[in-house]
């Protein structure tokens, strides 16, 4: 037996579900935002990023739960979801006021940034639908328990989006375990969410009481002392000199305060320019550390969600029976390729994904 015990696929209508906010992605392509006249428009969001990624790229059945004002914007992003593939038959529709005082859709203005200029994300999310749901408005029961999910994923920037946002997350994540669903958690610590709610200290304590709850923690390098309060030894501003090893013994300090982790993964990502990155992961599973293949000097064309794509790598290689040093090649490899194309969410292959994990290069294929 694996290190988790995942549901059979046979027993539950759903491989995976995702609760998060889902907004609408105005990409200026290669101006910048305050110089566009035209925005190409993407959905995206850290938690139906994953999502569709396991739908698109890796064939499984995804739901997400999420709530959209029900006005031509809010069916502009049902427009995109469906196109993706991601089952919205949970999705909470809020009636329209209007003009959004009550409830409104999320915009995230994104540049790419090149070279020596960083990408910038503009979000004008306030009031969001999400931001207002409260515990007991989701049926959780008839999803994990009446319909079945084998997996159900999370993050931080859906627990930092509202005053009732973790209890919801809390709420979901119990009924998941009840039901032997598996528990995901993507700590993506996001320094402008908090602000409105206690600041830092106030992410630290709603993290630490979610992360109770989870079997497979995901986060980044900084998110691990962000968002729970570990020091993370070696990490620089850039996390450019970040040694596996150090964040091995990380990983074995939160493992030991919160002994429910069963899988910890995290990217490790070394900004050179906004086009140059090196790029790997490690995985911690059974009391070893897996680390992913380094790619130096990847070449990025938009680095948003290449998290979120190194999850669902992450996420499918376990659903499908693989082991942790091979879940971990997934997810890398995965984020590796949605870093190539624009948009939040992947348009990789399941045959790229095994190509680039057995070693493949970028050779033509004709």
């Amino acid at each position: 037996m694996g290190v988790l015990e995942i549901k059979s696929d046979s027993d539950c209508m759903w491989d995976e579900v995702s609760l998060g906010e889902i907004m609408i992605r105005l990409d200026p392509g290669d101006m910048r935002v305050h110089t566009a006249r035209s925005f190409r428009v993407w959905e995206g969001g850290g938690e139906y990023n994953v999502a569709r990624g396991l739908r698109r790229c890796f064939g499984l059945r995804t739901a997400v739960v999420t709530a959209i004002v029900d006005n031509p914007v809010g069916r502009l992003l049902e427009d995109l979801i469906l196109q993706g593939g991601v089952d919205m038959q949970h999705v909470k529709w809020v009636p329209f006021d209007g003009i959004g005082r009550a409830a409104r859709n999320g915009l995230n203005f994104t540049e790419r940034g090149f070279g020596v200029r960083g990408a910038i994300g503009c979000r004008d999310r306030g009031h969001a639908a999400i931001s207002r749901l409260k515990p007991g408005q989701i049926d959780w029961q008839r999803i994990f328990a009446d319909q079945g999910a084998r997996w159900f994923h999370c993050g931080g920037i859906f627990a930092a989006l509202g005053e009732h946002t973790p209890d919801v997350a809390v709420e979901a994540m119990e009924a998941a375990r009840a039901a032997g669903t598996i528990v995901s958690y993507d700590l993506n610590y996001r320094g402008s969410l908090w602000q409105a709610f206690g600041g830092p200290k106030k992410a630290v304590r709603v993290n630490r009481r979610i992360a109770e709850l989870v079997d497979v923690m995901i986060g980044n390098e900084e998110d691990f002392s962000k968002a729970l309060g570990f020091e993370v030894q070696g990490l620089d501003e850039q996390c450019s000199k970040l040694d596996p090893a150090n964040f091995g013994r990380m990983i074995e300090k939160a493992v030991g305060e919160f002994p429910n982790f069963k899988i910890v993964a995290t990217t490790l990502r070394g900004v050179k320019t906004a086009t140059i990155n090196d790029w790997s992961a490690v995985c911690w599973a059974a009391g070893k550390l897996h680390v992913a293949t380094k790619r130096q000097d990847l070449e990025i064309f938009d680095r948003v969600g290449g998290g979120a794509s190194f999850a669902s790598g992450l996420i499918y290689a376990f659903l499908t029976g693989k082991s942790a040093a091979d879940a971990v090649q997934y997810g890398a490899a995965h984020g590796a390729l949605a870093m190539t194309t624009p948009g939040d969410t992947t348009m990789a292959t399941l045959a790229e994904v095994e190509d680039l994990v057995a070693g493949g290069s970028a050779r033509v294929k004709r």
